[in-house]
């Protein structure tokens, strides 16, 4: 199956999450002939079978501990594609930092582009304008 990292690592957080908190679910998880890849494929046929193109967060998980908890389950056949994840990801103290030192020096690098550009056409508009007087006509 190829599918996205994060698609894949969002439900494995979740399932171990859930895993430490309910017991029983502990057992179906730690189940040695399950894995994340066939749980993914099997999610993923099951929203293509579906035909629908967007699903709350709790629908995904569902079918994640679904897949887990039933011995014989029939997972599909690997799907390549895209998966988006609407979750806001937190950044550490060192990227945010990152983050900010980044956005400063685009600031710098676009007001020194101004700057040069601007003095350029002043330097083009420099040249001295001759103005006739009626007296020249």
């Amino acid at each position: 199956m190829k599918t996205t990292e994060h698609f894949k690592n969002t439900i494995e957080t979740y399932l171990r999450d859930r895993a430490e908190t309910d017991k029983l679910f502990a057992v179906s998880f730690g189940n040695p002939d399950k894995n994340i890849n066939d749980c993914c494929t099997y999610i993923l046929n099951w929203v293509k079978q579906s035909g629908c193109n967007g699903f709350a967060d709790e629908e995904i998980y569902s079918l994640a501990v679904h897949y887990y908890d039933e011995k014989d389950i029939e997972i599909g056949n690997p799907i390549n594609c895209q998966v988006v994840v609407n979750h806001t990801i937190e950044l550490t103290a060192e990227e945010k930092e990152q983050a900010r030192q980044n956005a400063i020096k685009r600031v710098e690098n676009e007001v020194y582009n101004r700057m040069t550009i601007s003095r350029k056409c002043q330097n083009v508009q420099a040249q001295p304008c001759v103005q006739k007087s009626l007296f020249d006509l």
